[in-house]
């Protein structure tokens, strides 16, 4: 089989990460024993949605482990004051002394973006955060693959996180290509397409069956713009489901990669409208 990288060293501060990486939302359960599984199985870059939450409460516990952690936290306020604010809130619950990754979390519109880079602005506050040693990198997440590349071009991330999935090809033409001209590193997300990819379409072939859960997360590893891509499973059978791609952790074939793409434009076309 052809190799394809596990790990992905975070130039800016200096450490590897495993390239399929941990999240939660506001509606998963993970466990705080879940996720310390997780860490034992390799996953040592952690995207945490700030909710009071089984990977909050693991994070607590890592003692001298912190070390082996990237965090990344989501972070919603558009001024210096107020992301200062925000990440000190964050820093005194997760008892920690920084974030490894502060990200402007979900920034859809031109005008936020603006506001952000404004005098007195959010990315004024974290820079000097940044100066102070509690946050390490600055990214951003955002669905809007113009907006991104304008931002890119910019000059001013240190990540960049994004939409990428089987059924969500439009990063190869307008990011991946910015990506790689800036060596940004690419977090990748919804790489099951909120599970739709795991579902039949009218459309399939007749006799088709769906690949497993593994295989749209390693179609996604698989671009070579793409630097971590996120799991976001609810629960511990979720999770365990995930953690298959580590033991066969390999590039898909030309004809897996084929399979997987032409299923995704099935879903595109006969799911939910984002491309």
């Amino acid at each position: 089989m052809v190799y394809m990288s596990k790990f992905f060293r975070l130039k800016q501060i200096n450490k590897f990460v495993c390239r399929l990486g941990l999240a939660t939302r506001g509606n998963t359960h993970l466990s705080k024993d879940d996720v310390l599984f997780a860490l034992e199985q390799g996953v040592n870059y952690w995207n945490w949605c700030g909710h009071e939450d089984g990977m909050a409460q693991a994070f607590r516990t890592l003692g001298l482990r912190r070390n082996q952690i990237v965090l990344a936290t989501q972070l919603s306020a558009r001024d210096s004051q107020g992301i200062q604010y925000e990440v000190e809130q964050m820093l005194d619950q997760l008892e920690t002394d920084h974030l490894d990754v502060a990200n402007f979390y979900y920034v859809e519109h031109d005008k936020e973006w603006k506001e952000i880079m404004a005098p007195f602005g959010a990315f004024e506050g974290l820079r000097e955060l940044q100066d102070e040693g509690k946050v390490k990198m600055i990214g951003l997440t955002t669905h809007q693959r113009y907006l991104a590349a304008q931002v890119l071009d910019e000059n001013h991330l240190d990540l960049l996180m994004i939409r990428y999935n089987a059924a969500h090809r439009g990063a190869e033409e307008i990011i991946f290509p910015a990506t790689e001209g800036s060596k940004t590193p690419v977090v990748a997300f919804t790489a099951l397409r909120w599970k739709d990819l795991l579902k039949k379409t009218p459309e399939d072939p007749i006799n088709f069956t769906l690949p497993p859960v593994k295989e749209w997360y390693r179609f996604s590893l698989s671009h070579p713009a793409v630097s971590i891509v996120l799991s976001a499973p609810d629960n511990r059978n979720e999770l365990l489901k995930n953690l298959e791609l580590l033991a066969d952790w390999r590039l898909p074939t030309a004809k897996e990669s084929k399979l997987l793409r032409e299923h995704g434009d099935r879903v595109c076309k006969s799911s939910r409208r984002f491309t």
